[in-house]
């Protein structure tokens, strides 16, 4: 049983805004879309997509697996805001997440269960306790590895989503001064547990890793934003540009990387890109918009489809950078249909039942 390795990271977070676009109320400033999230959130799909079609085809882009990074800041950002703008209660919270993120997830691991059942997937070992554990986001030991990760792989950074969901849904009991302390005293007690204690347990092993203090680390920069002290600057381009320096150094390098050098980039990213877009600084980019409200599709459904033009591509024997090419257009064109015909169906259907469920009583 073993912890998935850096390179081994896809991208989470993706449901970190809800609805089609990002709407958030600085203290100072009137309702407006974070645009610059959603790039980000393009970005770094696109990356996480790259960096599996690489994979597939027989190249290598390992620091696509940095989106998770970006988007467990993100995720920490988002929720810190919302909470602080529409205030609601734990349970609401809860549900709001579960409906959010589950429903779409549980489908393309229903269509990896069906395959491996029918023999698509040769490779992959099934029991009970790991599809149970794939399903209800819990760290379970793959039977086919020994890896810790989900049916379908790159799902097991949502149990690291689930985690922060829980304790930020509980710290949502006390009042709001002490709520920001709280969860970051129980981040950092699950970080030092995990360097103190070795441990055989998948969900320990999981929860204590120091990846989730990139979601205090964004709902940090979230109170620090809304207090209004990040001021709009051009500076903010300086910011980001040093963040991909970073990471573009990491790749061309070969260096190793973790959380401890990418939590830091992915936020000093976000920062400079929030920075710049409160200066006025970003340009308006429709494509990138529309591909950051896909992305939780485009990050679930995209291995689907480099599979297939992974092994039609060596069958052919069509050279690695064609290969590549048509392997990302196929899988990020996949997580878009997916988004149309899926997930923004489901999404609508259970905010209508969803809404039916909460609304008053008429007595």
């Amino acid at each position: 049983m073993t912890v998935p390795r850096r390179d081994d990271v896809a991208a989470a977070g993706f449901d970190a805004a809800t609805g089609s676009s990002l709407r958030i109320e600085n203290r100072k400033s009137q309702m407006k879309t974070l645009t610059g999230i959603q790039y980000l959130r393009a970005f770094a799909a696109l990356a996480v997509v790259i960096f599996h079609a690489a994979e597939k085809t027989g190249g290598h882009f390992r620091i696509g697996a940095a989106g998770v990074d970006v988007f467990f800041v993100i995720s920490g950002f988002i929720m810190w805001v919302m909470s602080e703008r529409r205030p609601v209660t734990p349970g609401r919270f809860m549900l709001d997440r579960i409906l959010r993120i589950a429903p779409a997830y549980w489908i393309v691991t229903a269509i990896m269960i069906a395959g491996a059942m029918v023999g698509l997937f040769p490779n992959m070992q099934l029991t009970i306790g790991h599809i149970l554990g794939s399903l209800f986001f819990i760290p379970t030991a793959s039977p086919s590895n020994g890896e810790i990760w989900p049916v379908l792989v790159q799902g097991w950074t949502l149990n690291f989503e689930m985690l922060f969901y829980a304790i930020f849904a509980a710290t949502l009991f006390l009042p709001r001064r002490f709520q920001l302390g709280s969860m970051t005293a129980i981040f950092v007690l699950l970080v030092l547990a995990g360097m103190l204690v070795e441990t055989k347990s998948p969900i320990l092993a999981t929860y204590t890793r120091p990846i989730i203090l990139e979601f205090v680390a964004g709902a940090i920069l979230a109170r620090v934003w809304l207090s209004g002290k990040i001021a709009g600057s051009s500076m903010g381009y300086a910011f980001a540009g040093a963040a991909l320096c970073g990471f573009a150094a990491i790749q061309l390098l070969g260096l190793d990387f973790d959380e401890f050098t990418c939590g830091p980039l992915a936020l000093l990213l976000v920062l400079g890109v929030i920075m710049a877009e409160k200066g006025g600084k970003l340009p308006d980019l429709p494509l990138l918009t529309y591909l950051g409200d896909s992305s939780y599709s485009i990050y679930l459904w995209h291995t689907l489809a480099i599979s297939v033009v992974a092994k039609v591509a060596t069958i052919l024997g069509l050279p690695f950078l064609v290969s590549l090419l048509v392997a990302t257009v196929s899988g990020t064109m996949l997580g878009i249909i997916a988004f149309e015909t899926v997930e923004k169906p489901l999404r609508a259907l259970l905010k209508g039942a969803s809404w039916r469920r909460s609304r008053p009583s008429p007595a």
